[in-house]
């Protein structure tokens, strides 16, 4: 029996959404080739958490636990924290120190992928498409004529580097903007503001799935509110139809676009990229290199529409890490 460590929390807004995503990994996970620990990693504490809810503390030297007198290593980490420090690098490159192997992308990917503005300027002249848009960092100058010729109205101000949809506004007239930056830098010092596209929003999932870059089913995203926001995504106001209700061959150029996006970055693990679909073309928002695992949640949806069961989908990522 292998001991797998699935780590989650995280010291962002996500954390609670974190938490739940590690809790299906364990309750999931087969119990007859694995024994799964919870490990919360929080600013204030890295612990393993008991089915008791007794807590142990993480030995940060090695990554090991002392249970009972009982010294415990891991085979493997099931990394399921979004948001800082498991999607943006810090964690890959602490257990690639450590020599322990973890399910998702290496710390490299990661910090790129995290980093919204430095991912596209890598992609883009792969010929992926994606929306106009206009940098900011904290203490520069801001020159709301200057954003809105270049971007138009309405347009997204976004944190460059959170998940979840913390800190992103729609932005429809100039006066709004000043407001919406602040927001933005409540959860990130670089901001990166963006076109409007007007489309169809879709989020697709792609896996190495036994060895092979596989592409899930497309999920098609409606949401009840301006955008797929906080309460969009997981508040229930929103509807997520899988697979999306579009043209075949819209669904092949997007499987393409998330594909190559994939490899040119030479991910590994799980990636959920997004997509707004105008006239046809694909233009790609953002990649998350730890998507949300809750049953709820999009990757999940997308396995189940293409016969992969969670244990299935779980014991896949722990197996290829074991792998590496």
């Amino acid at each position: 029996m292998k001991n797998i460590a699935i780590i989650m929390g995280g010291y962002s807004s996500e954390y609670q959404i974190s938490l739940k995503s590690g809790n299906v990994v364990y309750q999931f996970l087969d119990k007859t080739k694995y024994n799964g620990f919870q490990i919360h990693i929080l600013p204030e504490k890295w612990v393993y958490v008991d089915d008791n809810a007794a807590e142990f503390p993480i030995d940060k030297n090695d990554f090991s636990i002392t249970v009972n007198g009982n010294k415990i290593n891991f085979d493997a980490v099931f990394n399921a924290i979004h948001g800082t420090p498991g999607e943006d690098g810090l964690m890959q490159a602490y257990f690639e120190l450590l020599k322990i192997p973890q399910s998702s992308c290496d710390y490299y990917q990661a910090a790129l992928t995290f980093n919204k503005r430095d991912m596209l300027s890598v992609l883009k002249p792969y010929g992926i498409k994606c929306a106009t848009s206009y940098y900011l960092n904290k203490g520069e100058h801001i020159d709301t004529q200057e954003i809105v010729a270049k971007v138009g109205l309405p347009c997204f101000v976004k944190p460059n580097k959170s998940g979840s949809s913390f800190g992103i506004s729609k932005v429809k007239t100039e006066a709004e903007l000043p407001i919406a930056i602040e927001i933005a830098y409540k959860e990130d010092n670089e901001i990166i503001i963006e076109s409007f596209l007007d489309g169809t929003e879709v989020s697709v999932g792609v896996i190495n799935y036994k060895g092979i870059v596989t592409v899930l089913p497309i999920t098609e995203i409606v949401s009840d509110n301006d955008f797929f926001d906080y309460e969009a995504k997981y508040l229930g106001k929103s509807q997520e139809i899988t697979p999306a209700r579009i043209a075949p061959e819209v669904a092949e150029k997007v499987n393409a676009v998330a594909k190559k996006a994939y490899e040119i970055l030479k991910m590994s693990g799980f990636s959920r990229s997004e997509f707004i679909l105008v006239d046809g073309e694909p233009f790609m928002l953002e990649m998350n290199t730890i998507p949300g695992l809750t049953t709820e949640s999009l990757i999940p949806q997308q396995a189940k529409e293409a016969g992969i069961s969670l244990e299935d989908l779980f014991t896949n990522a722990i197996e290829l890490a074991l792998k590496k």
